[in-house]
């Protein structure tokens, strides 16, 4: 990923270096991308039976991570803050507010969220819980790639509610 946007003029800070992607159609992931660029979302979370099933290493705080759109073009740059796993009922109002997600609450949070991980476990061949598993990631943005790149900006979404 690096050797890819130094051809096009960007060159990444040292460091650990991911790359992720959100949501699982090219809708939510538009959607999750502007939430991030207005500055409402500042946090992620991930199912951990997924990562585990997909071979996918944890964040860890410090990490950068080029987050690709879904056409897998680089959209932006972020650095993890905070880090941690907790079953998915433990997930607090102060987490879901600095996702960011819908009006911010943790019942628009759970919701959502139960949605995209019953998709998740669908996918992997497990039953999802309330117990189950989450990695809850907060970050920090460093870099919108479509400024960088002087592209137009993506629309901002209209969340339901």
């Amino acid at each position: 990923m690096r050797q890819r946007l130094a051809a096009r003029g960007i060159t990444l800070p040292e460091g650990p270096l991911g790359v992720g992607a959100y949501g699982d159609s090219a809708a939510l992931s538009q959607s999750l991308i502007a939430l991030i660029r207005s500055g409402r979302k500042r946090a992620g979370t991930a199912l951990l039976w997924a990562c585990e099933h997909d071979g996918d290493a944890l964040p860890v705080v410090g990490e950068l991570e080029v987050v690709v759109d879904h056409l897998d073009e680089p959209a932006l740059l972020t650095r993890s803050t905070r880090v941690h796993v907790c079953p998915f009922d433990a997930v607090d109002d102060a987490y879901a507010a600095v996702e960011g997600e819908g009006d911010g609450t943790l019942a628009y949070w759970c919701a959502g969220h139960w949605e995209f991980f019953t998709r998740e476990c669908a996918r992997i061949g497990r039953t999802p819980t309330l117990q189950m598993p989450v990695v809850c990631c907060e970050f920090e943005l460093l870099v919108d790639f479509a400024a960088e790149l002087g592209d137009p900006p993506a629309p901002t979404p209209r969340c339901p509610g």
